[in-house]
């Protein structure tokens, strides 16, 4: 679900991650523990791995030691903001082949959702991931193809192409009110409305993020107190 979905996706993003998005039930943490061990995973930082933590919305991190995957990282999520329950994540992922073997890419809509951070690098990748659907797509498009463009193309003049070829459908008006700008087909006022919208989401991660960090403030004070004489 992370930088090497961007990869595959087409969007090339260089990562030495990888970031899975994981059903947290019983069964399926035991078949994850037994991977890790057989990568010789360690867990490098908190919280530890407990299905708590990861329903609560914690991502969980390991170093990979194994010959062929020396010094990767892995982390593990299973909750996001704004990203749907994991069983519905599932029906909507993406099935690849990549030499022989199946690869399950989180579904485009949704890691786009997930990339919406806080963080500075992950807006120039969901920008990037919109515009290659779009470019790969455009002359025969889907009417998914269509509304999922209208929702989340991050480019002012390709917002204002596609709603000179299509109709904006009316609900999408409500969910995203810059698109009420593009009958003006006004670029810079659509650049300043999009940087206002990504402000939006930053802000709520942010605030989403407060309760979680102050919860690995406390795990680590205690994980550090234990290892002092």
């Amino acid at each position: 679900m992370g930088g090497q979905a961007c990869v595959f996706y087409g969007a090339a993003e260089f990562s030495r991650d990888t970031d899975l998005a994981i059903l947290a039930s019983s069964e399926n943490l035991a078949r994850l523990k037994k991977s890790l061990k057989d990568l010789k995973a360690e867990l490098i930082a908190v919280p530890p791995f407990d299905i708590k933590y990861l329903r609560r919305g914690h991502a969980v991190h390991f170093r990979c030691n194994h010959a062929e995957a020396l010094g990767m990282r892995v982390d593990v999520m299973t909750k996001m903001r704004g990203v749907a329950s994991f069983p519905k994540l599932w029906t909507r992922r993406t099935t690849i082949e990549v030499d022989g073997s199946t690869i399950d890419l989180m579904g485009l809509p949704d890691l786009i959702q997930a990339k919406k951070t806080q963080r500075d690098k992950d807006w120039p990748m969901v920008r990037r991931l919109v515009e290659v659907s779009y470019f790969s797509n455009r002359e025969i498009p889907t009417k998914d193809q269509i509304r999922f463009w209208f929702r989340e193309l991050r480019t002012p003049q390709l917002l204002i192409e596609l709603a000179a070829q299509n109709p904006i459908p009316v609900p999408l008006v409500r969910q995203r009110p810059l698109l009420k700008a593009l009958k003006n087909e006004d670029e810079s006022l659509l650049a300043k409305l999009l940087i206002e919208e990504e402000q939006k989401e930053r802000e709520a991660d942010r605030d989403y993020w407060k309760p979680l960090k102050k919860e690995l403030e406390t795990l680590r004070h205690a994980r550090v107190s234990q290892t002092q004489p």
